[in-house]
């Protein structure tokens, strides 16, 4: 039989505790502002990381660091292209990846201001990503574009830069063009709805991804002692891309190391984890995963830096 009275115990003034009444929420109140409201987050668990990508990003911006940022394209669709375009304009992001994908949502919105097809609808009777517009404004974008030396991102910029579309300003790609912030498109292809149509050319858009990724290999570059990636709910193709940069750009000579890495998104995801938060920074740096939706995520971090800067 076991002696319970022989049980060593010690004063719990003498244990470590790891949650202390000096990190808790300030209590909500009326007509709060956003800086006091940011300022009431616990200091705890994901709000205090967030504090600490919203820091890194501030100091990065400061010391002239690259601040890259990667996204699938369920980030436009969020409608938050008014956000990144904000930090396009304050020059807080030096560089912006997206997938195909991303092109698509961005052109229809500067088209017609709306964008996101019922795919299960269309899929029915073949409908599904046969809208002519789309298909032929960026094909052609693409086609002529790298024909003239540009890369994916710059060629679709310039052309809905020199178009008339009537709601060109809520393009990402417009501003980035507009600000001289360089955009990389990633393209698998068959993934995108325009590698449908007869216009597409897969020689022209394999040629200007491809220059897109040495593009970014130079901006990587800009993360060695105080830069800022950050990945907004990309699972794959964000994630492998910028590891396979990240080792370009060391193996050329670059000296990478001591930077920040931010993954965000919706659910715990093995590649981001890996090939963002984990692998690019074991030589030096610090990441973090936080996850939530992206439509509340990227605001509130949006909004903080810009308070802090």
């Amino acid at each position: 039989m076991i002696n319970i009275n022989k049980v060593k115990t010690y004063s719990l003034k003498t244990r470590l505790s790891k949650v202390n009444f000096k990190d808790f929420a300030k209590s909500p109140a009326k007509k709060k502002s956003f800086v006091s409201f940011y300022g009431s987050l616990p200091n705890i668990l994901k709000a205090k990381d967030l504090r600490c990508v919203v820091e890194a990003i501030v100091r990065a911006h400061k010391s002239k660091k690259a601040v890259i940022y990667m996204a699938g394209a369920h980030v436009i669709k969020c409608g938050l292209n008014p956000v990144l375009i904000e930090l396009l304009k304050k020059k807080i992001i030096t560089c912006i990846c997206l997938n195909g994908a991303g092109i698509i949502h961005d052109f229809e919105l500067a088209f017609q201001g709306k964008t996101s097809e019922d795919v299960a609808e269309n899929l029915k009777d073949g409908k599904f990503g046969m809208g002519k517009e789309t298909a032929d404004f960026l094909n052609e974008a693409v086609s002529v574009g790298v024909v003239q030396g540009f890369g994916l991102g710059q060629a679709v910029g310039k052309k809905i830069s020199d178009s008339r579309l009537p709601h060109k300003n809520l393009s990402l790609l417009y501003n980035a063009y507009r600000y001289n912030v360089p955009v990389c498109v990633f393209v698998a292809i068959g993934t995108d709805i325009i590698h449908q149509h007869p216009s597409f050319d897969a020689s022209m858009t394999a040629e200007g991804s491809l220059r897109d990724f040495h593009v970014l290999v130079e901006n990587i570059s800009g993360l060695n002692n105080g830069g800022v990636v950050l990945n907004f709910g990309s699972a794959v193709i964000m994630p492998e891309v910028f590891l396979k940069a990240l080792n370009l750009a060391r193996n050329l000579g670059k000296s990478v190391k001591n930077f920040t890495t931010a993954n965000f998104d919706m659910i715990y995801q093995y590649r981001p984890a890996q090939n963002v938060c984990l692998r690019p920074v074991l030589s030096g740096g610090i990441s973090y995963y936080i996850i939530g939706h992206h439509e509340i995520n990227l605001p509130l971090l949006a909004q903080a830096v810009i308070e802090k800067i």
